[in-house]
This record gives structure tokens, C-alpha cells and sequence, in this order.
């Protein structure tokens, strides 16, 4: 597995915990019913597997270790939580209906096997589904320099830790060298431009960069120095605060049918 580039601090759980079944896998919804048994991949603080609960007749979970495993226990109360690596998942061939990651691809050593195993937990006629961010293609304006300076130290953290940052464009290539045929792909984003949108994004985002895993990789490697991160953090908080404000991430998502 790659270092986790983002951590779990306080800044990155507040983000992460705002996620939906509506807002991070309505391209999935349509393929859900009550009679179906889903695992869902690397799943954070348990905010869309309890969602995802709510949906479908049984929700297994994996995290990556203990202490991630503890923070979903605490968000899916009820659910039936693993440590297990996607790449060599602790599952019989064709035990789910569904399998589901949001935002795991771009942070594994190997997606292709990580979509080849998710897969081969799906029973034949079953539904794997994948959404990732693609960092290269955010857009924001107003254009402060200090976030283009943020996106330049986050893309060259990720990749240091043996990610992919835009991952959401290779997903479709990804499936493909999988062995992967039946695919539906497509994109969603999540837009944050309203006083209210911009207040948490900008000051979730103000406070990761200078405390979370994140920064202090930065500082430890000798990436950026804490100077530098406490301008970037400020550059976000005038981006909130700006009226003219708006800030769009893109995602690449996959619906895979597995063949029999």
C-alpha cells in the first residue's frame, strides 16, 4: 500500500464526514435495491456506508488498518467492519452484489489489481463502482497564486507516497487493462461557491495545510516550510471569504458490470 496522503486529523474527518450516497455516488444509486449485499472499499469515516445502509439489505466495510477501521466503526454503527488491503481482499470469489470505493484508487500502490480484486468479490452480473478526484483538472477562481502553490505541493506529496492525484481520468484505463469490459464511465462535481459552501471548503482546507499528515510530510521532506504553509492558509481563507469565490473538483466515476 502507498502512504495515506491526507491523514485522519480533525480537518480531514470534518471534510470527509460531509459525504453523501447524494453527493459522492448518485451515479451508483440507480443500481441499488434492498435485496443486494455491497462491500464498501476503504471507507473513511463511515458517513456514505451508513448512507448505503439505509439502501441495500447488508453493508460489509474495509479500512486499511486498525485505527482507520476504528474511525468507521464509530461512523457505520452496525456494520461489519474489516482491515484488509484492496489488493488482496479477505473475500470469497462472488460474495457481494456490489462493491464500492470513493476516493481509494488514487491512493494505492496498484489500482488495476485493487479493480481486478473488487471485481473478483462480485458475483457474476454484479455491479463494481469507482469515483475519484482528478486534482489536475480543479478549477477556482479568483486565480490567488498561493493555491496554485497548494495544488503544486499536494500533487508532488501524493506522488511521493506512490499515488495518483488525477486519478479520475485514468479510471476507464485503469478497468480496461483490469480485463474489465462492461464499463460505463462518466464525471460529477462537487462545486463550492456559496458564502456558506466557500466558509467550510476554503477553512476545512486553511486548517489541513497546516495541520494534518499532509503538512507535516511537507515539512519533513522539506517541501514547503511552515512559513510557506501558513501563507497558503490564509490565501484560503481570502478565497472564502471573496464573493467572487468558486471552486469546482472533478471526478471520474465507473459503473462495472462483471461478466460471468
Amino acid at each position: 500500500m502507498t502512504t495515506y496522503t491526507h491523514g485522519h486529523a480533525e480537518s480531514v474527518l470534518r471534510s470527509h464526514r460531509n459525504r453523501t450516497v447524494a453527493n459522492s455516488a448518485a451515479y451508483l444509486r440507480a443500481h441499488l435495491d434492498s435485496s443486494q449485499r455491497l462491500l464498501d472499499v476503504g471507507a473513511g469515516p463511515g458517513t456514505i456506508t451508513a448512507d448505503l445502509a439505509t439502501i441495500v439489505g447488508e453493508v460489509v466495510a474495509t479500512e486499511i488498518d486498525e485505527d482507520a477501521a476504528a474511525i468507521t466503526r464509530a461512523g457505520a454503527p452496525g456494520v461489519e467492519v474489516h482491515v484488509a488491503d484492496v489488493h488482496a481482499l479477505p473475500f470469497d470469489d462472488g460474495e457481494f452484489d456490489v462493491v464500492h470505493a470513493h476516493q481509494v484508487l488514487q491512493h494505492v500502490a496498484d489500482p488495476v489489481q485493487a479493480l481486478r480484486e473488487m471485481a473478483r468479490v462480485t458475483r457474476p452480473g454484479g455491479v463494481v463502482g469507482v469515483r475519484d478526484s482528478d486534482y489536475g483538472s480543479f478549477a477556482w477562481w479568483p486565480r490567488l497564486p498561493e493555491l496554485d502553490r497548494w495544488l503544486e505541493l499536494y500533487d508532488g506529496a501524493a506522488r511521493a507516497n506512490g499515488g495518483e492525484p488525477d486519478a479520475g481520468r485514468r479510471l476507464l484505463s485503469w478497468a480496461h487493462a483490469a480485463g474489465l469490459t462492461d464499463v460505463t464511465a462518466g464525471s460529477s462535481t462537487w462545486c463550492y461557491a456559496s458564502p456558506e459552501a466557500r466558509t467550510w471548503w476554503g477553512g476545512l482546507w486553511a486548517d489541513r495545510i497546516v495541520g494534518s499528515a499532509l503538512a507535516d510530510q511537507l515539512v519533513r521532506e522539506a517541501r514547503a516550510t511552515p512559513e510557506e504553509l501558513a501563507r497558503i492558509s490564509a490565501a484560503w481563507r481570502a478565497w472564502a471569504a471573496d464573493p467572487d469565490g468558486w471552486f469546482s473538483v472533478h471526478h471520474g466515476e465507473l459503473v462495472i458490470r462483471v461478466m460471468g
